[in-house]
């Protein structure tokens, strides 16, 4: 079967993997459509540390071809969206419902493909840039069949990291303000989350004025290309400000941009080893940082939630895919994906 493969020097296209048959508690899913996410690339330029080789890829969705003993909530022809996020279930974290903390699903790669008798690593438990994949049955998530899979693939990660961030970690309130650094994937997300919260002001920062319209089309009320200009829209600065680019220094931007009991959210993705650094004396009017892993979210319930917010209008999915391709146009995706031609390119299979 077909795959995007990195092997620690280079990514490939290749017709020649396999996969394992799903064992108890696992499901074979045949993957139709995979988002293309900065994550995976992170992963080819070192930025997210990962052994190789490895099958790409975190964000898909497809439809159930087989299920392993025990497995009761999807079924063969299930069309399901896959999390990335492999918790055990049965840990105190899990059991306080915080599945993002499970220490049981963070670093723990399994080998479920093979290529020439050889295993491959599989990317966050889920390896989504596969024609199959074999995940933990926690991580697929029943969807209504009338969900396009192109616009699904997205509700894995980009949806869950930055809807989730605003529902869940910093639990924006009605009419309070949000400052949104970097409006890509994640970005647009936040956006939109901020907007099904109900907040009163929105405002979008990035430096490519091309993104302008998607932004306001997904709630931004204020579309800025510098975060200079962000004082003159909130003289006293904002309730909430994401950054969602991993840029140190917009981690100081976002801390500088805060008003009094005002949060800073952190979702863009450093070097294991940056640091940031900002004056604490900043942070004695009641402010503060949170770090919030894939949107603090709780999968089984937040897809299914998400799901329902589109079908009902309020959720745009469609619209965050700008380009689809075929898988072996996967070096094509990337180029658009790196100057900021997509929100999201998603590949199909």
């Amino acid at each position: 079967m077909r795959g995007v493969v990195f092997d620690g020097k280079e990514v490939r296209v290749v017709a020649d993997l396999e996969v394992r048959d799903p064992g108890p508690g696992e499901v074979l899913v045949g993957i139709r459509a995979a988002g293309l996410c900065h994550s995976d690339l992170s992963v080819v330029d070192g930025t997210i540390p990962f052994p190789a080789p490895v099958v790409l890829g975190h964000e898909g969705a497809g439809v159930v071809e087989a299920v392993g003993p025990g497995v009761t909530h999807v079924g063969p022809g299930d069309h399901v969206a896959l999390s990335t996020l492999a918790n055990c279930g049965a840990c105190a974290d899990c059991d306080r419902g915080r599945p993002t903390m499970c220490r049981k699903a963070i670093g723990r790669p399994g080998r479920p493909f093979s290529r020439a008798g050889e295993p491959l690593f599989q990317f966050a438990s889920n390896s989504s840039f596969a024609e199959r994949t074999v995940v933990k049955a926690v991580q697929a998530v029943r969807i209504p069949a009338d969900i396009p899979l192109t616009s699904a693939a997205l509700m894995g990660c980009g949806v869950l990291t930055g809807v989730g961030a605003v529902l869940n970690r910093a639990r924006v309130d009605l009419g309070e303000t949000v400052v949104v650094i970097g409006t890509g994937g994640i970005g647009l997300n936040v956006i939109q989350g901020a907007r099904i919260a109900g907040a009163g002001t929105i405002v979008a920062v990035d430096t490519n004025p091309a993104k302008e319209e998607t932004a306001r089309r997904f709630g931004a009320t204020h579309f800025l290309g510098s975060a200079e200009a962000v004082r003159e829209v909130l003289p006293t600065g904002a309730d909430h400000v994401f950054e969602c680019v991993g840029h140190t220094g917009l981690v100081r931007t976002a801390i500088d941009l805060l008003d009094r009991h005002g949060q800073a959210v952190l979702l863009g993705m450093t070097a294991p080893t940056a640091e940031a650094s900002f004056p604490p004396a900043a942070m004695f009017l009641d402010k503060a940082i949170l770090g919030c892993r894939y949107g603090s979210s709780r999968p089984q319930r937040d897809i299914a939630r998400y799901a329902e917010l589109y079908r009902a209008g309020r959720l745009l999915l469609d619209e965050l895919v700008t380009a689809t391709y075929p898988v072996e146009e996967f070096a094509r995706a990337v180029a658009d994906a790196e100057q900021g031609k997509v929100a999201r390119g998603v590949l199909t299979f």
